[in-house]
């Protein structure tokens, strides 16, 4: 992995210690297939006791490690900016480059013929990059909502359901949020707006944050925004405390959705779906070693 140093900078030995621990989380993650958003790593000081809750301990920190990286202390490739995303078209050395890489990406529907399907919906954009690859893995659909879902995207998903229900699927939406005066009532903004413009009804599960993974897991707590107009119901239940869903450990957050799709999913007709899936790939890549004669 890259660290690359392109400042000579000297740092102070509570500051070094600091990076240390940056890079035992970040390695910690790595090795389970990961990167963190800075915000993630953060929680992960915050969870651990290395690190009060507070934003300037935030600034802080996100100025230590942009030095660290600047200075090749901690690997270029650890902190992921998932706000923000070069977009550019693929290109290929010849006809055979595609075929060889149409073989590894062909997939069938692995949700073909279940009775069940599963999107994944989380409230923050930041937290994609830590659900995609257990979505992608079970072939989910997933989706950040960022923040409550706009008419349009509830129209379209809405359409999607019609299809689903067309061929006898049972639409289910995993959902994921904050548990804050706004974050809780997502999850039922959802529910009631999927019912305007559905004729069969949308499950709509919450599966995080929820106060029974808080008292579990300990996140570090946050004042609930007094300013929110749902402050006084959400206080009166839950008291004056929120949580973020980002302070809840990356790899709770997929084993929570990987659990959850699997309730879903019957493994037999899963099973028959990936045999015929690897005989097409079988086809493509006999393709692919003898496309220059075809």
């Amino acid at each position: 992995m890259p660290k690359i140093a392109y400042i000579e900078k000297k740092f102070q030995a509570k500051t070094l210690e600091i990076i240390s621990l940056a890079n035992e989380i970040i390695e910690e993650y790595q090795a389970q297939g990961m990167d963190l958003s800075l915000r993630q790593l953060y929680y992960q000081f915050v969870a651990r006791g290395y690190l009060p809750n507070r934003k300037k301990e935030y600034d802080r920190l996100g100025d230590i490690i942009g030095d660290a990286r600047l200075a090749g202390l901690i690997d270029w490739s650890a902190i992921e900016d998932r706000t923000r995303e070069l977009k550019q078209l693929n290109h290929y050395s010849d006809p055979g480059e595609i075929i060889r890489l149409a073989s590894r990406w062909f997939r069938l529907d692995h949700w073909e013929g279940q009775e069940y399907r599963p999107e994944v919906w989380i409230e923050k954009n930041a937290l994609i990059g830590v659900i995609s690859g257990i979505c992608n893995e079970l072939d989910v659909a997933h989706y950040a909502c960022i923040g409550y879902v706009s008419l349009s995207e509830m129209w379209r998903a809405s359409e999607r359901y019609e299809d689903m229900n067309a061929i006898d699927q049972k639409p289910i939406i995993i959902h994921l949020g904050d548990h804050d005066p706004s974050g809780m009532d997502m999850t039922r903004d959802i529910s009631d707006r999927q019912d305007i413009f559905s004729f069969d009804s949308v499950e709509v599960i919450r599966i995080a944050l929820n106060m029974n993974q808080v008292e579990e897991h300990n996140p570090p707590p946050n004042p609930a925004k007094l300013t929110d107009s749902r402050a006084p119901d959400y206080i009166r239940r839950y008291g004056p405390d929120s949580w973020e869903l980002d302070a809840l450990d990356p790899i709770t957050l997929r084993n929570l959705i990987e659990d959850h799709v699997l309730s879903y999913r019957d493994d037999t007709i899963y099973e028959e779906v990936l045999y015929r899936e690897r005989e097409y790939q079988r086809t493509l890549e006999n393709i692919e070693e003898n496309w220059e004669s075809l």
